[in-house]
């Protein structure tokens, strides 16, 4: 069995972080391990606080997993201190981590701030080098690059810069484009499209780290990284559109429908 390992915040309510990247993993047949970065408080209407955890710690966790299990891929999310940033870079270029996949975390859906701002530059100079594919949305790729993000020519602007950085990918997701969402994906000579249908839905917490998780679970099985990037946006596309309608506010996706589907479950 393939082996994943999640470097993330944790979300209490289940839908995001941590937790969706563990059942994302499990959909896809893999074996997912987890570091956690931080502990939040948070439901489907928000994020009601943080606590970090310490840079020893967290490498403490990695050491200890490398020191015994091979890891097929890595996905890194919630990453919020300039420490934090510094401790994952070391114990991940120590260790040589392959399938390197990194979701840039910076604001949840509910407007809190996820990264400290000082620890900007440290993402960018420590973090994107050592990836193999980074997968901002919009707001995202704004704040990495400065650039504003309105069209799909503004997103190959910004891939392209971003690419600069050291990712040997880019995946800019185009779910905050007012037309059907397009994402691209760029590898320093071409860009690739993949376009879906916008669903009518507010359940999309946790979206993000959903898609990273199955990029990087596609990726441990093999898959090359545009075939890991379809099977991935067929994934969350099936999650998004059996969305859960849990708690008061943006409820999750459903990252087991097709297997609860089979079993006769839904």
């Amino acid at each position: 069995m393939k082996k994943v390992l999640t470097i993330a915040g944790s979300d209490s309510s289940g839908g995001a972080g941590i937790q969706a990247d563990l059942k994302t993993m499990s959909a896809h047949g893999v074996f997912g391990m987890s570091v956690i970065t931080a502990v939040t408080a948070q439901n489907t209407q928000g994020v009601f606080g943080i606590q970090d955890i310490s840079p020893q710690m967290i490498a403490k966790q990695i050491q200890a997993i490398y020191e015994d299990i091979e890891v097929d891929a890595v996905k890194i999310g919630m990453v919020s201190q300039v420490d934090t940033i510094q401790a994952i870079a070391q114990q991940l270029l120590k260790y040589q981590a392959k399938n390197i996949v990194l979701d840039p975390v910076m604001v949840s859906k509910s407007g809190f701030h996820l990264l400290n701002p000082e620890a900007k530059n440290s993402l960018i100079n420590q973090l994107i080098p050592l990836v193999t594919v980074i997968t901002p949305n919009l707001p995202e790729a704004e704040v990495i690059t400065g650039l504003t993000i309105e069209s799909e020519k503004d997103m190959e602007e910004a891939a392209k810069a971003i690419f600069i950085m050291g990712p040997q990918y880019v995946l800019i997701k185009g779910g905050h484009l007012e037309s059907d969402p397009v994402d691209l994906l760029y590898d320093g000579k071409a860009i690739q499209r993949f376009s879906t249908k916008r669903i009518a839905t507010k359940n999309t917490h946790g979206t993000g780290c959903t898609l990273s998780s199955a990029i990087a679970s596609n990726l441990a099985l093999g898959f090359p990284i545009t075939e890991a990037v379809k099977l991935a946006k067929e994934y969350i596309t099936v999650a998004i559109e059996n969305a859960l309608s849990i708690g008061k506010g943006v409820g999750p996706t459903h990252h087991f429908y097709s297997l609860y589907q089979r079993a006769g479950l839904e």
